[in-house]
């Protein structure tokens, strides 16, 4: 493996490095374009912008500490120890390069004469975009021995950039607030910026990354520090699951100056997890470094199963076969990324597919040498994986044969609605027939499907395709979305734009649900992430004042609420207290606790629950993929040690607990 060569010393990083390539106007006419749009996506994308050039100053070799604390104010503060944005005037901005790196677009180190070998953010172009979309901004820099400040509203600078004291060492510190014309609510979320740094300290090993949340008295403050790089990060996403070899795979080398980190683990679990990075920048839907590392591991496996005679003549492992339950990230340092949208969403350099493909060939053979035991148990899961697929599609075939995908046969318990509109028609899926069939009386029969379960589905969690598609419950729901499953799902097939999982407000009920919720994260991800999933609300009491005066609680604190509004309002009648008696009569209330949904007669059910006007619905959201696959496993899977500490831990937190 060669080694990466030294990029440029310090004194080489002047004013002559920074490129102007085009002004700033754009940026606030149109912010989606650059950040991807102006929700909470958008709002933490300006903290990982200006996060990317402290990154890339580390990359460099210049950088060891990066500080980031959330202030009072909605303001984000990011320092390092780097060389210090240059001050001195800028040659063609004819302004000093601090404020040409701020105010202008495209202008950064990354443009110039090889400020950087490689580069994360554009170092000029993402920080000039989170000015523009600031309210207010400030930069200090500190180099050879000088303080330096300067201060923005907009993108627009307040004064020129002034000396302010003297400093020792290096390093650039950016203050920002959110502009909130732009930003409709500005809310930044601890957990998603934790989950963000903790992943680049392990994508930048021996680098530091300090988090503060400053926004209260006592600040909570968080190190990360990681040696181990993409090994211990493989490490700590596999934690909880039982390994399927004992050794990590980790490869690292160079192929047309590309560098290129690989790390992988198979566990007993059936689902895939994949992260691709270009320059520590998180590509989420992949590309061309992801599809050379698919290409490389089908590839060594067929020919290590082939070549030990674990395979039929004529038979072969697919990529889906040689993936199945493993968790590996893909991390590459390229010169020139070529990135589909600002936000750098996919890598698109075909370059990089031949790198990546080339390191991991000669990693992989060389570690299946070196460890039989581990290629060995590598290659009997791809194995039984391809027998389980192929199982699965003679089930998909028995379930989804071309009549009922056209939807000619749909389930007999399922009462359709008239509308064949997909964007207005509504599928609830609901908890045992007394509550399925007051549900039919309650619908709009226009737009509302109902289908009732029966019972507790199969738990996918511990079971493969084949299984799962044995169940009476489950084709059922799988020919009324009318979507088909695994290979075959098309979610452009999708005969409800909202799908609304309705069960009792019991253990039972939440059981049910959690099920639910597990085969539409497994099988129908798609569905949630259209936003199509959603979780009903009914109410948990209904209260009775007089003759025909109802009104609900939906939580426990809803019902305190009310009853404390009513007996203020009857002081005047004698100071009754106010006890929590189910059905007792309190302060002239009546309170009913519904215990299931069929305990609600049918116009009940319609104006609490259904009335498109009254109703609550909670949509299903996944932020963070890999944490919903870890809870996922916690809650469902087989082991009982995690779900029990799980439980333990949260315990104090649940609500309306039935035992």
């Amino acid at each position: 493996m060669k080694k990466t060569k030294s990029i440029q010393n310090k004194s080489n990083y002047t004013a002559k490095d920074i490129q102007v390539l085009e002004g700033l106007d754009p940026v606030r006419k149109r912010p989606g374009m650059y950040i991807g749009s102006t929700g909470p996506d958008g709002l933490h994308h300006l903290v990982w912008e200006v996060l990317d050039n402290s990154l890339d100053e580390a990359m460099a070799g210049y950088a060891k500490n990066i500080d980031i604390a959330l202030l009072p104010g909605n303001r984000v503060q990011v320092s390092d120890d780097g060389r210090g944005i240059p001050v001195e005037k800028h040659p063609q901005t004819k302004k000093s390069t601090l404020e040409t790196v701020l105010t202008v677009l495209h202008a950064g180190g990354k443009f110039g004469s090889g400020a950087y070998k490689v580069s994360g953010g554009l170092h000029g172009v993402g920080v000039s975009v989170v000015n523009a979309l600031s309210v207010y901004l400030k930069a200090e820099v500190c180099r050879d021995g000088a303080k330096y400040q300067q201060e923005f509203s907009r993108g627009k600078p307040k004064a020129q950039v002034k000396k302010i004291g003297s400093c020792r060492g290096s390093g650039t510190t950016v203050v920002f607030e959110p502009d909130p014309l732009v930003f409709k609510e500005i809310e930044f979320d601890t957990t998603r910026i934790l989950q963000h740094l903790r992943q680049q300290a392990y994508l930048t090993s021996g680098v530091k990354i300090i988090f503060a949340d400053r926004r209260e008295k006592t600040p909570e403050t968080y190190t990360f520090y990681f040696e181990g790089g993409l090994a211990s990060y493989v490490k700590y996403l596999t934690n909880g699951a039982v390994p399927k070899h004992e050794n990590i795979f980790y490869a690292k080398g160079e192929k047309d100056e590309i560098l290129v980190e690989v790390a992988l683990r198979y566990t007993e679990e059936f689902e895939i997890y994949e992260e691709g990075f270009a320059n520590n920048i998180h590509n989420i839907e992949g590309g061309t470094h992801l599809t050379g590392f698919r290409s490389a591991l089908t590839h060594v496996l067929n020919d290590y199963a082939k070549k030990n005679n674990l395979l039929k003549a004529g038979e072969s492992l697919t990529g889906e076969d040689v993936r199945e339950g493993m968790t590996a990230v893909v991390s590459i340092k390229i010169k020139e990324p070529q990135f589909e949208g600002q936000t750098k969403a996919k890598l698109g350099n075909p370059e990089a597919k031949a790198a990546v493909e080339s390191v991991v060939t000669e990693a992989l053979v060389d570690f299946f040498e070196r460890n039989p035991q581990d290629a060995r148990g590598i290659a009997e899961k791809s194995i039984l994986s391809a027998k389980a697929r192929k199982a699965a599609r003679a089930a998909r075939q028995t379930v989804l044969r071309k009549g009922i995908l056209e939807g000619l046969a749909l389930p007999g318990k399922l009462a359709d609605c008239s509308s064949r509109d997909p964007e207005e028609s509504e599928l609830y899926l609901v908890e045992g027939e007394s509550a399925g069939g007051s549900a039919k009386q309650a619908r709009d029969r226009r737009f509302q499907a109902i289908l009732p379960l029966r019972g507790k589905i199969l738990n996918v969690e511990r079971a493969r395709l084949d299984k799962i598609l044995d169940s009476k419950e489950i084709r059922a729901l799988v020919i009324a979305l009318g979507t088909a499953i695994a290979e075959d799902f098309d979610i452009e097939k999708a005969r409800y734009h909202r799908i609304v999982i309705m069960t009792d407000a019991d253990v039972d009920g939440s059981h049910i649900r959690a099920l639910l919720l597990t085969l539409f994260y497994r099988y129908f991800k798609p569905i949630i992430e259209r936003g199509y999933l959603y979780i009903a609300q009914p109410p948990l009491y209904s209260i009775q004042t007089g003759k025909g005066n109802v009104q609900y609680a939906y939580t426990e604190e809803g019902k305190n609420r009310i009853l404390r509004e009513l007996k203020k309002g009857r002081k005047g009648e004698g100071n009754q207290p106010v006890q929590e008696l189910q059905g007792a009569k309190i302060a002239g209330a009546n309170i009913q606790r519904y215990k299931g949904l069929g305990e609600m007669n049918p116009e009940q059910l319609w104006t609490t629950t259904m009335d498109p006007d009254n109703r609550i619905l909670l949509r299903v959201t996944v932020e963070n993929a890999k944490e919903a696959d870890r809870i996922f496993d916690v809650l469902m899977g087989d082991e009982v040690l995690p779900r029990k500490k799980f439980i333990q831990a949260h315990a104090k937190s649940v609500q309306n607990l039935d035992i």
